[in-house]
């Protein structure tokens, strides 16, 4: 979503409405907005934030920006990824405002995607995204606040209308370096339009660092353990080893798309990350706010669709590493959810001995007596894939008699030899 609507608004940008627009009176305006600028910045007062109250957009190029956010945001509404359970917005909703303050909070609108990639993002205009992936992958309240302290710093230092800035500023450059090779050799030209390319960049990785050091600020404020924001990247790192283990290739954590890269690499930003949270709370920081139990109570009605949209993922080895660290070191933290989800993802992958591996796991799942009802029905046609026709049909009974108003009830009522009434 954030390329989409970065896409947008570099397309929108090409044509309209700043195409039409008069370029000399644009570049007034934007003399008159740093002519603004300087006069505030040396009368000591503090430029106006966009999560100040009443803020608008101070420029041509600006308000072009918020003007294509502003109609992306309404194609976003009508989103059938949306999720729109009341509960779980005005949970993360809650999270965001106590990072932040109810004041800045006020200027942002919040939406909750159904994607299971890991994501989040924040266009100028105040509009927040987050991916159901994230909040399958954070394992505390400090971790999700976390993320959202680092979009809103993007917010609120304005990097998205930096880029473009500095963007424009570069395209500038790069027109003027095409006509260089008329006089430099070829290659001079080349390795000079090369290095403003990469500088552009550069500011975005800067942009980056300054949103991780923001996070850690509003998590201080907020009372959270700053060490959460390291220990994404960690799981997020070891969820990538997995991934490439299975898939037998070499982990992505340590890449990072060399001189055009957007952001660090995962790693450095790990390590730099927990060097602030030493930095900021010292041995205090094991005392501090981490909100784990009511993390998982907000996110347990929507959990098991969470897990399914992660095994169509179709990442074995990822999702793996995911329920493992989700149960954590207790063999007790297997609970009858986290059962339930391994033996779909075994039913998934289908390989051989893999049926018998998600029925074992679907009949822990129930020996818990907390479980999702359909580890009954992954348990029969897991058993019915095994050769066990007799009680496959048994479990599928099972399943049917917790839930006879299933979408599928009619052809499992046929697989496990119902006579339809």
């Amino acid at each position: 979503m954030k390329r989409l609507f970065s896409s947008v608004a570099l397309a929108a940008l090409a044509v309209q409405p700043l195409a039409a627009q008069d370029v000399e009176a644009e570049e007034q305006a934007e003399v008159a907005v740093e002519v603004e600028a300087d006069a505030i910045e040396n009368s000591g007062e503090e430029a106006p934030l966009p999560s100040a109250h009443g803020y608008e957009p101070k420029d041509e190029l600006e308000k072009g920006l918020w003007y294509e956010m502003d109609e992306a945001e309404k194609r976003l509404k009508e989103s059938r990824f949306l999720i729109e359970d009341p509960a779980l917005n005005d949970y993360v909703r809650s999270v965001l405002c106590k990072t932040v303050g109810d004041q800045r909070c006020a200027a942002t609108r919040l939406y909750l995607i159904r994607t299971p990639q890991f994501n989040a993002s924040m266009a100028p205009n105040g509009v927040m995204l987050v991916y159901s992936g994230l909040l399958l992958r954070m394992r505390d309240e400090a971790q999700l606040a976390a993320v959202l302290g680092h979009e809103f710093t993007h917010f609120e230092k304005q990097h998205s209308l930096r880029i473009f800035r500095q963007i424009r500023t570069k395209t500038d450059i790069l027109s003027w370096l095409s006509v260089l090779p008329v006089r430099l050799p070829y290659p001079a030209g080349m390795a000079a339009q090369m290095a403003v390319l990469g500088s552009v960049y550069d500011f975005n990785r800067d942009m980056e660092r300054e949103a991780d050091a923001g996070s850690i600020d509003e998590l201080m404020r907020a009372g959270y353990d700053p060490r959460a924001a390291s220990a994404i990247w960690s799981q997020l790192g070891a969820e990538m080893d997995a991934t490439a283990e299975e898939r037998g290739h070499r982990s992505d954590k340590n890449r990072n798309g060399g001189l055009f890269a957007t952001h660090p690499r995962s790693t450095d930003r790990m390590g730099r990350l927990a060097q602030l949270a030493r930095e900021a709370a010292g041995e205090d920081a094991e005392n501090r706010y981490t909100g784990a139990q009511e993390y998982r109570a907000a996110i347990g009605p929507w959990w098991s669709a969470l897990i399914d949209d992660q095994i169509a993922l179709k990442d074995f080895g990822g999702t793996e590493y995911l329920l493992a660290t989700l149960a954590g070191d207790d063999p007790l933290g297997w609970t009858g959810d986290l059962l339930y989800a391994r033996g779909e993802l075994y039913r998934a992958r289908a390989e051989e001995g893999d049926f018998a591996q998600a029925a074992d796991f679907y009949r822990q799942a129930i020996a818990t007596g907390e479980y999702p009802a359909e580890s009954w029905r992954g348990l029969g046609l897991s058993l019915l894939r095994d050769g066990h026709k007799v009680e496959g049909q048994t479990a599928l009974r099972s399943y049917l008699e917790l839930r006879p108003d299933a979408p599928d009830a009619a052809l499992l009522a046929s697989m496990a030899g119902e006579v339809a009434s």
